[in-house]
């Protein structure tokens, strides 16, 4: 019985919060002294899979259908249901992302498996259980969750667990087909719109993070936002008023009812700070708060806040970024 991860790409490589799941699901292996096989889905370069090794998988299965470089979930779970089958998998792993998190679902039905979303901590085994612990109600609360089905499936919180690297270790890298037909595609998206910087980092994986709200006053105010990200290779984003009140475009809104970030650094700026925004930010490993009101609720959950004019301060920040690129 093997631990099977299901890793995303992007580019051509491997999205950080796979290399997350990667890293978690070769514990959980070494934990049920088994091994970690990964399966990957579309255009991925050989050389990113193999350097999978360094997270501790020993093999990575592939599809490289050419029909797969856009997300399909029937397609998706087809070919994850076969790599399981072919593995024996006793327990799959994905990164909690929009994909993992649809893909989950689909195979906990077809698998009748258990699953556990938003998961931040490795399983406890102790007395043949297998409990997991994870965020609920938006990140305010913790739960232990035991799986109880013979195949348990864990979508892994992103930034809940960091990427492990045993420089040099490479995996086997073997192709796999699920023999999809035409019908596997019949709900295949007709246009897919996403959110990236000039760098082409998508907006639920950027490293970076630079968003907006309603105290820039207006859209013509929004390039203090795209420059600042500019200097710092991050991507932007928005609150949700600023959608709607079409400065920005709905794909850049981030919150509870849109887009869920987690890069290492969010800076928010003139962003009051609701709840459900934070609901959407809440797993950044950092938060910085420009607001000029010092009783912003965002502040509470700042880990660094400026309290002044985004218009005096924001210019400063670029100068300064700008400073340290050269």
């Amino acid at each position: 019985m093997s631990v099977l991860v299901f890793v995303e790409g992007l580019n051509g490589e491997i999205k950080k919060s796979s290399l997350e799941a990667a890293s978690y699901g070769s514990q959980v292996a070494q934990q049920l002294g088994t091994s970690a096989t990964a399966v990957a889905i579309g255009e991925v370069h050989e050389e990113a899979l193999t350097k999978l090794g360094e997270q501790g998988i020993s093999k990575v299965l592939y599809d490289a259908d050419d029909r797969l470089k856009q997300f399909v979930a029937d397609a998706y779970v087809k070919v994850i249901a076969k790599a399981a089958q072919q593995e024996n998998a006793a327990v799959l792993v994905f990164s909690n992302s929009n994909i993992g998190a649809a893909v989950g679902a689909k195979l906990a039905v077809r698998l009748n498996g258990s699953l556990a979303t938003n998961v931040t901590s490795l399983p406890k085994t102790d007395g043949g259980s297998f409990t997991v612990t994870r965020g609920v109600f938006s990140g305010k609360a913790f739960a232990d969750v035991a799986l109880t089905s013979d195949v348990k499936i864990i979508a892994v919180k992103k930034n809940a667990y960091d990427i492990t690297s045993n420089a040099g270790s490479t995996a086997t890298v073997e192709k796999i087909s699920a023999d999809l037909a035409d019908t596997d595609f019949a709900a295949a998206p007709k246009e897919t719109v996403m959110q990236d910087t000039d760098g082409g980092v998508l907006l639920p994986e950027a490293e970076i993070v630079v968003s907006g709200g309603r105290g820039l006053k207006g859209p013509e105010n929004w390039h203090l936002v795209e420059d600042l990200a500019k200097a710092l290779g991050a991507a932007t984003a928005c609150s949700k008023p600023v959608s709607d009140m079409d400065w920005r475009p709905h794909h850049e809104h981030v919150g509870q009812t849109g887009i869920t970030v987690s890069p290492n650094l969010y800076i928010a700026i003139g962003i009051s700070g609701a709840i459900q925004h934070l609901a959407g930010v809440n797993s950044s490993k950092v938060i910085v708060v420009i607001n000029k009101d010092p009783e912003a609720p965002f502040f509470k959950a700042a880990d660094y806040g400026i309290v002044g004019d985004a218009f005096e301060v924001v210019p400063k920040l670029i100068e300064a970024a700008r400073a340290l690129d050269k």
